[in-house]
């Protein structure tokens, strides 16, 4: 049976849990970097914003953060906010129309959909990968919303998911952005961790925006890689037609409503990370091989007790699939993927967000499990771990990894 007969398309509910309860970020578990850190300090006693959409010196260091991995275009294409969430809380206000998902996608584009008063609709993912949809089932989607009546305009996608960790394969890219601009679906590609690639000479990040220039916004979220999530600043690549140019003038209007401006010494700090200096580089490439390491070992705790998860190759997170274990949990109360979310949170001691906060089914027993805080509890540790060769043999991070295991050796 086809995956539309079981499961009819339709807007997304309200049983999701409170959206002021939802999960934040996972956590980087490290340090700041002392370069960032001084450079923000030299200009602490500023005390205006940032113009609406950022100021010309952070919008022209995203176009060459950009121009170095193959996008092209200028800072008049560019905008800047105060976080990923009110960048494309603007966005999906600004194209109008339905909104169209991957199930699972990042807790914070249900909330904003709704908050907007727009329809949304959650498309099936490929069995390799999260973060995009299948194309057959997306233009399956498309069809049936029409027939209903309904506005399909905007695809919400992450080729470098969360929550999934994983990264999709360039030719799945290409089927389901080609399958897309044939229905005229503008997409909004959410590229916050394709600087966190665990194995970057391995893998291949391919952007839709190098697919189909002109029908693609890319937006990112520099705490992914680059700043401090306490930093909030995120930066949106327009395409270069005049239909995109009207769309981030919008864009521009609805940040000004919110207020969603950056602060000026935060975007002093995001535009020097944006330039990729040596010290900005490094710390990436340390912090990848770390994540990668502690991710692996996470993993294969998932793996040993039974449950389900895809090897996470990007972020600082996987997502586990507990459903073969759901005898076990059941003798536990646990049931769904709320109580599995306290369950875990509490026996973890960090926070283990349900999959229901990422559009999963709530009967479905999956969560987002985070590294970030198997890597140190002191700036010390994090950065003993950041440094080591053999990260996974320093006792604090052997002792956080036993805790983790411990955790799901239980349900066994």
């Amino acid at each position: 049976m086809h995956w539309s007969e079981r499961e009819p398309p339709r807007p997304l509910g309200e049983d999701h849990g409170p959206v002021r309860y939802g999960p934040p970020a996972p956590d980087p578990g490290l340090p700041v970097l002392p370069e960032l850190a001084a450079v923000l300090a030299a200009s602490a006693a500023r005390t205006r914003p940032e113009p609406p959409g950022g100021g010309t010196i952070l919008r022209e260091a995203a176009c060459a953060y950009w121009e170095r991995r193959g996008l092209h275009g200028g800072p008049g294409d560019v905008a800047a906010a105060p976080g990923v969430q009110s960048l494309v809380l603007a966005l999906i206000a600004a194209y109008g129309g339905d909104v169209l998902m991957p199930r699972p996608c990042p807790a914070t584009w249900m909330p904003q959909a709704r908050l907007l008063g727009r329809p949304a609709y959650h498309v099936p993912t490929p069995a390799e990968c999260g973060g995009i949809p299948d194309p057959y089932a997306l233009l399956e989607t498309v069809r049936r919303v029409r027939a209903e009546g309904g506005r399909p305009r905007l695809l919400l996608i992450s080729v470098a998911d969360d929550p999934t960790a994983t990264l999709a394969p360039p030719e799945l890219v290409r089927e389901a952005c080609e399958a897309a601009v044939s229905e005229g679906l503008h997409i909004v590609s959410d590229e916050t961790w394709r600087d966190t690639l665990h194995r970057p000479h391995d893998t291949v990040m391919l952007s839709p925006a190098e697919m189909c220039p002109d029908d693609v916004t890319v937006v990112s979220d520099l705490a992914g890689a680059l700043t401090p999530s306490a930093w909030p600043v995120a930066v949106a690549r327009f395409p270069a037609t005049a239909r995109a140019s009207a769309r981030r003038a919008r864009v521009l209007d609805i940040l000004t409503a919110l207020g969603a401006l950056v602060a000026e010494p935060v975007a002093g700090a995001a535009a020097h990370a944006l330039h990729e200096p040596d010290a900005v580089t490094e710390r990436i490439r340390q912090a990848a091989r770390l994540q990668a390491q502690v991710a692996s070992a996470a993993h294969r705790a998932v793996l040993t007790v039974g449950a389900l998860a895809r090897p996470p190759q990007a972020g600082r997170h996987l997502y586990a699939d507990l459903g073969p274990l759901r005898t076990r949990l059941a003798a536990r109360g646990v049931t769904d993927s709320m109580e599995l979310e306290d369950y875990l949170t509490k026996r973890i001691g960090a926070p283990a967000p349900g999959g229901h906060r990422f559009g999963d089914e709530l009967g479905a027993l999956r969560v987002r499990l985070s590294t970030g805080p198997l890597l140190g509890s002191t700036p010390e540790q994090q950065t003993e771990s950041l440094t080591a060769v053999e990260p996974l043999k320093l006792p604090h991070v052997a002792r956080a990894l036993s805790i983790f295991a411990a955790a799901l050796d239980e349900l066994r």
